[in-house]
């Protein structure tokens, strides 16, 4: 797409999110990325086995890194109660020693003239009982059919990594669901008590939301599934009762109408995400933004693969796009997400359809992306083995990247040339070549934190 590049770019001019309350310097914003370095509150031992994680000053560096005055930054996925946090190390939204961690990370941003929403994410189907020490939730019964595991950490009383399929969810009931949306008002009212300009519901990529959206996840019967307006009402009501809450201002919500991630295989895409822009629009007039991912950007399956889904949909690939939920959006500021670069992004808000563009792993290994994009430097590659812990030390991966201003001897981390030994917390270890040569121990395609699990 045809565009000037560098500090001549429209991504280089302001825009007001937040209803008109907070106006943004530039329109790259920080994806919310997990990263699985929360430290635990107690020691796990045999009989007391940890479950809650809260952020620390590692973290609140690494946010900091990636400030610029009048940016935008998004946490992490943050679970808004035990029962929905997916892994260990993501730190939660719901205790005490999650509001101080989290005062650190947003003072930490502030000082540096930056604004950071909170990312809330309730995995539901898409968690580890022994993790959690709760059952797996979801809107119906419905187990996992494919090997997939989590295996970054072997859970407690475990000799080797489980299924997602070992443990199948629970079918929510009305009174748990009314619980659950009130454990996320909760866990909104203490990210604004923490410093948090906001908060963005994770209703994309398969978790809680998305499978209530899902005709194959959600197999209700009730006013919470059957027809795609009854499926649509969980989130609906989930973002209602946010902007009663916290303000419809300061409430945001991420999207993803075409994703196939942790198995969301619904049909009526466009008419089911239609009607529920169509009711946010409705319901929440002075919602901050709204972000999307791209329809042909996959974190799992190739292109090809994506494709052959889509048009099993009744969807051309090669003309497939979010335009027709930012007409139905209109106003509202509309974000974009999904493998944006230093290469394909220039032209882009120019043509109009987007406002911001959001950007992730290249931001893990450039914290001065917004800098380096603005002056036309070169990029450094990002090292996949670090993108999830538990990893010791810490900050390997982390906050050890450094900028394009910095000698290269001046971080011990993923800049050094040569080898380096990563030790996970569970004492599995990998060889990676880190700097220019990049070996991953990833699955082609597939996210670090989990792959198929064989047996």
């Amino acid at each position: 797409m045809e565009g000037a590049n560098g500090a001549a770019s429209k991504i280089f001019t302001p825009l007001k999110i937040a209803n008109g309350n907070i106006e943004l310097k530039h329109r790259i914003v920080l994806a919310p990325m997990t990263r699985n370095r929360g430290v635990p509150l107690e020691e796990n031992t045999t009989e007391n086995i940890n479950r809650i994680w809260y952020p620390d000053e590692l973290v609140a560096e690494y946010y900091a890194q990636r400030t610029t005055k009048g940016g935008l930054l998004i946490s992490e996925g943050i679970a808004p109660n035990l029962e929905g946090n997916s892994m260990p190390g993501v730190p939660g939204l719901f205790h005490p020693s999650h509001l101080q961690g989290w005062k650190k990370v947003t003072s930490a941003v502030h000082a540096k003239g930056g604004f950071i929403y909170a990312q809330l994410w309730h995995a539901g189907r898409v968690t580890v009982q022994p993790f959690s020490g709760l059952p797996s939730v979801a809107p119906s019964a419905v187990p996992w059919d494919e090997p997939e595991g989590f295996t970054r950490r072997v859970p407690p009383g475990h000799s080797e990594p489980v299924r997602y399929a070992d443990y199948p969810p629970i079918e929510l009931t009305k009174d748990h669901i009314k619980r659950t949306i009130q454990d996320f008002c909760n866990a909104a009212k203490m990210a604004m008590d923490a410093g948090f300009d906001g908060v963005e519901v994770h209703g994309g990529n398969g978790y809680l939301p998305e499978q209530f959206l899902s005709s194959n996840v959600n197999r209700r019967t009730d006013e919470y599934g059957g027809s795609l307006a009854k499926r649509c009402r969980f989130v609906i009501e989930l973002m209602e009762s946010l902007a009663n809450t916290i303000g419809g201002e300061n409430v945001a919500i991420r999207l993803s109408p075409f994703g196939l991630f942790n198995q969301a295989r619904g049909e009526q895409r466009i008419e089911t995400w239609g009607y529920l822009c169509e009711q946010l629009k409705e319901k929440v007039p002075n919602m901050s933004y709204i972000s999307m991912i791209e329809p042909r950007y996959e974190q799992i399956h190739s292109y090809s693969e994506k494709d052959d889904v889509l048009r099993a949909w009744g969807l051309d690939p090669s003309t497939i796009s979010l335009s027709v939920f930012r007409n139905i959006m209109g106003s509202t500021p509309f974000f974009s997400a999904g493998g944006w670069n230093d290469t394909n992004s220039w032209g882009v808000l120019e043509a109009g359809e987007f406002d911001a563009l959001i950007m992730g792993r290249w931001f893990i290994s450039n914290p001065d992306l917004v800098e380096r994009l603005k002056e036309g430097q070169p990029l450094t590659k990002y090292v996949r083995d670090t993108f999830y812990g538990p990893i010791e030390p810490r900050s390997m991966g982390f906050t050890d990247y450094p900028s394009w201003k910095e000698p290269v001897n001046e971080k011990s981390g993923n800049e050094n040339r040569g080898k380096k030994e990563l030790k996970l917390l569970d004492g599995v270890e990998i060889t990676s070549v880190v700097g220019e040569k990049v070996v991953s121990n990833d699955i082609p395609g597939r996210e670090s934190a989990r792959v198929q699990v064989t047996r």
